[in-house]
């Protein structure tokens, strides 16, 4: 799943839960997200393209990013 945006992402169908991990190391989960959405994020050629023009803006949010995930990647960046 090669992405300059995204480095994984994980669905839960029983509890409609999309988790994304970005390639700064923060991850959000979003609620309620239909099978159909998940798998054709997983099928989309581009999941950056997908992810910002069918999930970012259209399914609640909020970050689940560990503090040491967060520390991780704040000293790649130099943050």
């Amino acid at each position: 799943m090669p992405s300059t945006v995204i480095s994984s992402f994980t669905y839960e169908p029983e509890r409609r839960r999309l988790v994304v991990t970005f390639v700064t190391g923060r991850v959000y989960e979003y609620a309620e997200v239909p099978a159909s959405v998940a798998a054709q994020f997983r099928a989309s050629f581009s999941k950056g393209v997908f992810f910002n023009e069918h999930i970012r803006r259209n399914f609640s949010s909020r970050e689940i990013t560990s503090e040491d995930a967060r520390k991780r990647a704040s000293s790649k960046t130099g943050r």
